[in-house]
């Protein structure tokens, strides 16, 4: 398991969201992305975005000067539930 770090602090609602969208999709499953904001309102959007995709979101840290999030990256079976299940006979 790897930890890469995003420092998104000074970008304003909707960047920090759009960029934490695009470093997940290089972040391999059961990793994790560090992203550490300044935005007030990223405490709504990466928690919203996070249950878009799918993967798992703590805030590891909430203070006046920053907020910092810890993602860890799903191994990617959200959203392949309509397959059929194999057929045994």
């Amino acid at each position: 398991m790897t930890k890469t770090t995003l420092d998104l602090t000074g970008l304003k609602c909707p960047l920090p969201a759009l960029k934490t969208r695009k470093a997940l999709k290089a972040v391999a499953p059961g990793d994790f992305l560090e992203v550490h904001c300044t935005d007030p309102l990223s405490v709504i959007d990466i928690p919203n975005l996070i249950r878009e995709t799918g993967d798992k979101v703590e805030i590891s840290e909430r203070g006046e000067a920053r907020i910092v999030f810890l993602i860890e990256k799903s191994n990617g079976s959200i959203g392949k539930s309509n397959d059929a299940p194999p057929v045994i006979g």
